[in-house]
């Protein structure tokens, strides 16, 4: 009985050390600053070639190291006809890519930034030329990276009624 009673005040010695070191907890351990992705394409667009662009920081500093940015463009209400283009570094934490707007209307970009092991996906709307809004198709998409409508006939309505 004394044996196990020994070894019953012994086992936490032994994991546990008799050391001063400080344990890491949650309250002590440090978390990682929150990447911020901030788009800096104007709302206001011309139709034509434009330049979409984002700024990458975490903790005010500047990213020049993420894994992926790529920018997402579609017109609203047709998600799954978008494009996906891959950003380029260019200075200060900026990654941009041309994109080509071929017609009035109102589209939506994500910007998908892959950085410091965490992923953040800002959204933007942006209006090109002077899109009669009277004939733009509600974009009903959800902000995650799913696409698809999940009512097929009422996209259907959709395209026959913008002329896709």
């Amino acid at each position: 009985m004394k044996k196990w009673l020994y070894s019953l005040f012994a086992v936490p010695f032994v994991l546990f050390g008799c050391g001063d070191d400080e344990v890491e907890t949650l309250e002590t351990a440090e978390v990682p600053a929150f990447v911020e992705v901030q788009i800096q394409t104007e709302e206001q667009l011309n139709v034509g070639e434009v330049q979409l662009a984002a700024r990458v920081t975490q903790d005010e500093e500047v990213v020049n190291d993420a894994q992926e940015v790529k920018f997402e463009v579609w017109e609203s209400g047709f998600r799954d006809e978008g494009d996906m283009l891959d950003g380029q570094l260019t200075e200060d934490g900026i990654y941009v890519a041309e994109y080509t707007f071929d017609h009035d209307g109102v589209y939506y970009m994500f910007a998908h930034t892959t950085a410091r092991g965490m992923h953040v996906m800002p959204k933007k709307k942006l209006i090109v030329g002077k899109p009669d809004m009277s004939k733009v198709v509600e974009d009903t998409s959800s902000d995650s990276m799913e696409h698809g409508s999940s009512d097929e006939k009422e996209q259907v309505e959709k395209e026959e009624e913008h002329g896709h």
